[in-house]
């Protein structure tokens, strides 16, 4: 006899439970240190630079909110992919899966293409 299936929500490790990558903001909870970063996924973590572990993004935003929580974002800082789980899950540098942000930002109208 199958196991019974539970009517239970599976809760997310993370906020956001999209496809798509958007900006995360981390707190170790072993040494409190804290970080941004806009190659956030769902419930995927980052590891501490300090402690080596795994940390979950407690805050996820979508990627055209820029200055968010006033963090400047360098777009030339190299994302460490020795660091990221989704990277590691994928083998590769985990940037490759979007081509596109999020969503547009409210109040823009995308322009269309002249055919």
């Amino acid at each position: 006899m199958p196991p019974k299936k539970s009517n239970k929500k599976v809760e997310g490790l993370t906020p956001y439970q999209g496809e798509k990558r958007c900006f995360g903001q981390f707190k170790c909870p072993t040494c409190n240190r804290t970080w941004v970063s806009s190659h956030s996924w769902a419930n995927f973590g980052q590891n501490c630079t300090m402690c080596k572990i795994n940390v979950y993004p407690h805050i996820q935003m979508p990627l055209h909110k820029p200055g968010y929580m006033g963090k400047k974002i360098d777009k030339k800082k190299r994302h460490p992919q020795e660091l990221c789980e989704k990277c590691r899950s994928l083998g590769r540098y985990c940037d490759s899966e979007v081509s596109e942000p999020v969503e547009p930002a409210p109040g823009r109208r995308r322009r269309r293409r002249r055919q």
